[in-house]
């Protein structure tokens, strides 16, 4: 499969020849139970993922029938359903189409309604997963990117992670196109922590109050004298 990113496509890639054959080009290829196209869009991926969990949403509507409890329908609908729909979905599930996203999601209040809950939905369980494999990527030093995203790991704030956005953003690199989850981490990353102020922080602006209260304090008196 060849992925081209040129704006102009203008003549077919040259074909590939290894040791003397010639390599069959693919428009889509199956990788680990995910299919990759050559234009990145993840739409074959997502209808075979709906396709899976329509057929899985079956058996949790035949569970109903047999009037399980509510517990035992969302324990078969994480296990079954949700691993099915969520296979990978840190690769691929921040880069497809907003009518994809509404078509798991619509996939996923059926499921709410049939077990009588609400379900996260898709957006929100791919933002937590992403986050998560950041955190997982900064604490395992066997990773390939662990290097890059633990040189920009900071204790008191979290400008260094910013300053790696503004770079990324500056210089988009082919991997960058085809919808590198590593930008879309960090973005998560410094959301929550934006959100959350840190305890030095904290810290901070408590040993502030001691001395705006003396500055208050000496004002008051020499008005008096």
């Amino acid at each position: 499969m060849v992925i081209d990113f040129r704006r102009k496509r203008t003549s077919p890639p040259l074909p590939l020849c290894i040791l003397g054959e010639d390599v069959a080009v693919v428009e889509v290829y199956k990788y680990l139970g995910v299919h990759l196209d050559n234009g990145l869009n993840w739409r074959i991926n997502t209808d075979a993922v709906y396709k899976k969990g329509m057929s899985r949403l079956y058996f949790l509507r035949k569970l109903r029938s047999f009037h399980v409890c509510s517990k035992m329908l969302e324990i078969f609908y994480q296990s079954v359903v949700a691993s099915a729909l969520f296979f990978a979905a840190v690769c691929w599930g921040g880069s497809i189409r907003a009518g994809d996203t509404s078509r798991i999601n619509k996939l996923i209040r059926k499921a709410g309604s049939v077990i009588g809950i609400k379900l996260d939905p898709f957006e929100a369980v791919v933002e937590r997963r992403t986050l998560n494999r950041l955190l997982s990527i900064m604490d395992n030093p066997t990773h390939p990117l662990h290097l890059q995203l633990d040189s920009q790991r900071s204790s008191f704030s979290n400008r260094q992670l910013r300053l790696l956005l503004q770079q990324t953003a500056a210089a988009p690199s082919p991997t960058d196109r085809c919808g590198s989850f590593s930008n879309r981490q960090l973005q998560l990353l410094l959301q929550q922590t934006a959100a959350a102020p840190s305890p030095t922080d904290r810290c901070s602006s408590f040993s502030n109050r001691p001395l705006q209260l003396r500055c208050h304090k000496d004002r008051y008196w020499k008005t008096f004298l």
